[in-house]
């Protein structure tokens, strides 16, 4: 059996029971009956079987290195469901669910191995209009997995194309700089999380923040690469500052690490190799969130590939490091605890715009108790949205008198 008829098969069992259940009037979100559903071994392989309170549309796909089963629902609400799903096998390593973009929500089944897709259906009750789907997973098989996994083409599923990102015309040097700020995580992947705080939700926070306070200075136009608790990959958050045409790209993070004496803010910049072992760790720890939330990675082209794009980053690059400095001195100056060698870098994926100048700021460790106290706080979180604030300004000043004597 050819790969493309298993694609074609994967993408008609989506195509078959969406208008199925897209006649259905729904007042709410589905919801999971969690005593009715759980993951449990099937003969050779894996049963997945999820109880909704309602039929919603689906689609179901398998994704390699690592082996995942990816189910997408629109939609499902999956409050109180992570952690307390029954996992009944050993060959399935791990699980996670949650918003992808708005409307769709995602399940993501880590396998212990290359169990192959058998079948899957979702039956509902002509009465209450709740719904049983199943999804079965076969023995192990190398090839035959091989040959299903990708994502197929489906209506409203379509991955983003580079021609959507397309460099904006120029523009007159002296108009308001274009930020866009990119709040780290979000959705399925929830980043970093320590006593009830998640880095997602804190740092979309802080990006409306730093929204408000730049566009009452005046002299900014602001985006971010979402607006709620929506996964975004990598790519997608690079194609969207490229959309708006953005003169630069801020990144914010708050990371946990092992070590609970790691605290204060840093900022990095793009790196072929890390500053330092824990930098390597964390930017393979970013852009591993793509591949466990589901993205399927295969057949992209690496973004930095380009002779065109090294020659680009000739420019941006110091302008970016420019950027760095310009923020660790503000911080630092305005009061903010800055880790010891707050200058940074490392091979981040979200830093790869070649002709953006972009950095990752990482506003704390949430796994210092100092450090998570200040960004729950409103109050200090307002001393760090200004000290952000005066540095893109003082940035934003000398960046253009420095344009300007490269033009003499």
């Amino acid at each position: 059996m050819g790969s493309s008829f298993l694609k074609w098969l994967v993408a008609a069992l989506w195509l078959c029971s969406a208008p199925l259940v897209a006649a259905q009037e729904f007042s709410a979100l589905a919801r999971l009956d969690l005593a009715a559903s759980g993951i449990y071994d099937h003969g050779r392989g894996v049963e997945v079987r999820l109880s909704l309170t309602q039929g919603v549309p689906w689609r179901v796909l398998t994704l390699e290195a690592p082996e995942r089963l990816v189910l997408d629902f629109r939609e499902v609400d999956w409050q109180g469901a992570e952690g307390a799903l029954a996992i009944a096998t050993d060959r399935v390593q791990g699980l996670r669910m949650g918003q992808i973009r708005p409307g769709w929500s995602r399940m993501v089944v880590d396998l212990a191995g290359p169990h192959v897709f058998e079948g899957a259906g979702l039956e509902m009750d002509g009465q209450s209009g709740a719904a049983l789907l199943r999804v079965r997973l076969g023995a192990e098989d190398v090839a035959r997995f091989s040959a299903m996994a990708g994502v197929p083409e489906g209506p409203g599923w379509e991955a983003a194309t580079p021609a959507e990102a397309v460099l904006a015309p120029l523009r007159d040097p002296d108009a308001a700089l274009r930020v866009m700020i990119d709040p780290g995580h979000g959705g399925i992947d929830p980043g970093a999380e320590v006593d009830g705080l998640a880095e997602k939700h804190l740092m979309l926070v802080l990006a409306r923040e730093l929204r408000e306070a730049l566009l009452r200075a005046g002299g900014f136009e602001v985006w971010l690469t979402r607006e709620g608790d929506d996964f975004v990959s990598l790519e997608a958050r690079v194609a969207l500052a490229h959309r708006v045409g953005a003169d630069v790209f801020l990144s914010l993070h708050a990371d946990a690490l092992s070590d609970l004496r790691a605290r204060g803010a840093s900022v990095y910049t793009l790196a072929d190799s890390a500053s330092d072992a824990a930098s390597a760790a964390l930017a393979e720890r970013h852009d591993r969130a793509d591949i466990l939330a589901g993205v399927d990675l295969s057949g992209t082209d690496d973004v930095v590939a380009d002779v065109l794009m090294d020659l680009a980053r000739q420019e941006t690059q110091p302008r970016a490091e420019a950027l760095a400095a310009t923020l660790v001195e503000t911080l630092r100056a305005e009061g903010i605890p800055l880790l010891s060698r707050p200058m940074r870098h490392a091979g981040f994926s979200v830093l790869k715009a070649p002709d953006i100048p972009s950095v990752l700021i990482e506003t704390g460790f949430l796994s210092n108790a100092r450090d998570r106290g200040h960004l729950s706080d409103p109050a200090w979180r307002a001393d760090l949205v200004a000290a952000l604030r005066a540095a893109l300004e003082t940035w934003t000043r000398e960046d253009r008198a420095r344009a300007g004597l490269v033009r003499q």
